[in-house]
């Protein structure tokens, strides 16, 4: 990435959004793109929750080892195998025998929704996470992801449509809190009208995130122009002067 691109992102950041917490990226890779590897954490971990180094500042490459959790190494396109009772686990679980989510109606519905799954081309790669501030010119990342409260994801969410009269410029896709940051952003980065993905709306994934924090995730060739259309947009106005006043 350009060094003129991310130091031009955080001024405005801080100019328009007082400062608060910055981004971070991914994108997949053969090297290790100089990041730290992750360490596999003993039994079931949430990637959610270990992302919050990377929002820290730690700089961190994973590979289909390091991840403990199964969903995320689906979502992420490490693996396309899912164990032959996840339809029940998702939905009303087996009758003494397994404890369901209740995410979906029932195992018939669990089937079909895979079918709308795609599986990204991890295979023999590294996934590696960085802050904003933390990149480099040798990295390249595929999306930026913003985890944010309600004042600065209007913003984000106004800035991502602000270009196209569709009124659809922002998804909200049901997913694992993997998925909505990773796997539906790396997917709509390749698309003609790429849209930027709200999520963390994930049950089971909420208790690894703040109250009322949600995530804000924007394919990299989206958010450069989002980042070309700041000094023209809402931002400059009284309007989002007002809202300015409600960001710590």
């Amino acid at each position: 990435m350009k060094t003129e691109l991310k130091e031009n992102f955080i001024s405005k950041w801080k100019k328009y959004f007082n400062n608060t917490e910055l981004p971070i990226t991914f994108y997949f890779s053969d090297s290790d793109g100089n990041a730290a590897k992750a360490e596999r954490p003993k039994g079931w971990s949430c990637l959610i929750r270990e992302l919050v180094k990377v929002r820290n500042g730690e700089s961190l490459c994973y590979s289909a080892e390091e991840i403990a959790c199964g969903g995320a190494k689906r979502y992420l396109g490490y693996t396309d195998q899912m164990a032959p009772t996840f339809k029940y686990f998702l939905s009303c679980g087996i009758p003494d025998k397994m404890e369901g989510e209740r995410y979906k109606i029932s195992p018939e519905v669990v089937v079909e929704s895979l079918k709308f799954q795609k599986t990204l081309p991890a295979a023999g790669k590294n996934i590696i996470f960085k802050r904003w501030d933390k990149l480099t010119e040798t990295d390249n990342p595929d999306a930026v992801i913003f985890f944010a409260k309600g004042e600065v994801l209007s913003g984000l969410f106004t800035l991502a449509n602000f270009d196209q009269a569709d009124p659809n410029g922002v998804i909200t896709p049901f997913a694992a809190g993997c998925g909505s940051i990773v796997h539906y952003p790396y997917l709509q980065k390749d698309e003609e009208n790429p849209k930027a993905v709200l999520g963390m709306f994930d049950v089971s994934a909420r208790p690894c995130m703040p109250e009322n924090m949600l995530s804000f995730a924007i394919p990299m060739n989206k958010f450069e122009k989002m980042i070309g259309y700041m000094d023209e947009s809402f931002l400059i106005t009284p309007s989002w002067e007002k809202v300015k006043t409600r960001i710590p």
